[in-house]
């Protein structure tokens, strides 16, 4: 009887978390695949009289030229991004560790100060140095070269760059109190018998944190696949459709040409990224356990 008790007590306290999850999450992603099936529009007769229309958007999917450019845009600025953040923010922990911690309290806030500020703060600051009068060009104007449109000819190469200078100091944090659990006697014994310091990098310490490298790189991974008011704020999507990843494409497609249906399944092609992303560090991350 006692056993009951426990087992009604828990279900108990567990139905208003479960109600949460089910209102605020499972809910509206039964919501959004339902509209995916439909003609949802914001405007017009459609808006009235909502049709479902099966297999018609993915359809439509398959055969959009936009659809495939914007995937690939995707992954190029998801790939990019996350190799970049990883690799510097391993590379900052790494350095700062062997420093006194009067070093480490005066760089740490300012690697952190373009993770805490606002997204659309550290956008206009990207923007800024980026722009044809911006920062950047300033300082290649000083050593005798010539202005470089960078938001024009190279958007890509912009957005990537200030968005590895935004998220890598979350990276930072995550290897700094990875590398701090790692005992200085296994890295001494690996330099006794002759390891350098690459080699201890890569032989003794990646292999020590690899848990902690997978698991931040999914969630990198995750957080930059839906990355939206960034890009948009430095360029919109453009020039042309050169920065246009699927995010963007979502909303052009349901708030700008008030097609919601269609921008629903668009969403959908972006879940189902994040989802084979998340199967794949979650297969690697098992195997390496």
């Amino acid at each position: 009887m006692t056993g009951n008790k426990n087992k009604k007590l828990i279900i108990a306290f567990m139905c208003p978390a479960l109600a949460v999850m089910i209102f605020f999450f499972a809910l509206p992603v039964a919501m959004t695949i339902f509209y995916s099936f439909t003609n949802l529009s914001l405007t017009g007769s459609k808006a009235a009289n909502l049709e479902f229309t099966g297999l018609q958007n993915y359809i439509r999917l398959f055969k959009d030229t936009a659809v495939k450019g914007a995937l690939v845009r995707t992954l190029i600025f998801t790939v990019s991004s996350v190799i970049g953040q990883n690799i510097l923010g391993f590379t900052i922990a790494y350095l700062m560790q062997k420093k006194n911690s009067l070093f480490r309290k005066i760089t740490g806030p300012v690697f952190l100060a373009a993770w805490v500020m606002p997204e659309v703060v550290s956008a206009v600051c990207v923007y800024s140095f980026f722009t044809d009068k911006g920062t950047l060009n300033a300082i290649l104007a000083v050593i005798g070269i010539k202005k470089i449109s960078w938001l024009y000819k190279m958007p890509m190469f912009a957005i990537i760059v200030g968005n590895i200078w935004r998220g890598t100091a979350y990276s930072m944090m995550v290897y700094q109190a990875a590398l701090d659990n790692v005992s200085g006697d296994v890295k001494e014994a690996a330099q006794i018998d002759g390891a350098g310091k690459l080699q201890t990098i890569l032989y003794v310490v990646v292999p020590l944190i690899k848990n902690t490298i997978m698991t931040n790189a999914m969630l990198t991974t995750l957080m930059t696949l839906g990355a939206f008011g960034f890009i948009w704020i430095i360029t919109a999507g453009g020039p042309g459709d050169a920065t246009q990843t699927l995010p963007i494409l979502m909303y052009q497609k349901a708030f700008k040409n008030y097609e919601l249906g269609y921008g629903t399944a668009i969403s959908m092609i972006l879940l189902l990224v994040s989802a084979i992303f998340g199967l794949i560090y979650t297969k690697m991350n098992g195997k390496e356990a």
